[in-house]
């Protein structure tokens, strides 16, 4: 595919999962193309665990549901209704979950280019999430980005130390399809922001000024 074809293609997928094994040459080449994302100072403060272990994922999977719940409880009205429809995971369905972690310690403590936006470590994690996502969607597989997860539980399921942050855990695996329209506007909860409303030219500009 096109790289833009696969800019606009790439879904966060919850419910078109099939299960299907994914090739190690294909994840292979999925998560170099993650490694090979840019990061300040070159610290590469990611890493990568590939969850395959049926029962790690059905302990995240119930931990998931249970925060599902504590957010729906806040909700009320067409708001509740809407959340209700909307799938949030597709951690049994999914063949496999990689989970991507960001340590603020590596390649410090001088890292060039971090001294004055300490963020910019986190900024690179998140880079490589981006790489791996749309290589994925060039490969035909679907990534689903579970959020509802307290950092620490997630830390000690999967015994990563202390000081190390697991930013996202990422479903993937073979697909029926990818959805034409995201599923949070598929499903209502928000409407896509027109791109002429996110520029600014020189100084920010009050939207109709």
């Amino acid at each position: 595919m096109d790289l833009y074809d696969v800019i606009h293609r790439r879904r966060d997928v919850r419910a078109q999962f099939t299960g299907a094994p994914v090739p190690e040459e294909k994840l292979h080449r999925v998560l170099a193309a993650a490694h090979a994302a840019p990061s300040v100072g070159y610290s590469q403060p990611w890493d990568f665990v590939v969850v395959r272990d049926p029962e790690l994922r059905s302990r995240f999977h119930r931990h998931v549901h249970t925060e599902r719940d504590s957010f729906a409880a806040t909700l009320e009205g067409e708001a509740a209704e809407r959340f209700a429809r909307i799938k949030i995971d597709g951690v049994l369905e999914s063949t496999l979950s990689v989970v991507v972690t960001h340590d603020q310690a590596r390649g410090g403590p001088a890292v060039l280019g971090r001294h004055a936006i300490a963020d910019t470590g986190l900024y690179s994690t998140c880079l490589a999430i981006q790489n791996l996502w749309l290589a994925a969607t060039a490969e035909g597989l679907g990534v689903g980005w579970v959020s509802f997860y307290r950092e620490p539980w997630l830390a000690d399921l999967l015994g990563i130390p202390d000081g190390v942050r697991p930013v996202a855990w990422l479903c993937l695996g073979p697909v029926t399809h990818f959805e034409p329209v995201p599923d949070l506007a598929r499903h209502g909860w928000r409407q896509k922001r027109p791109l002429a409303e996110a520029i600014h030219h020189d100084r920010w500009a009050a939207p109709g000024s």
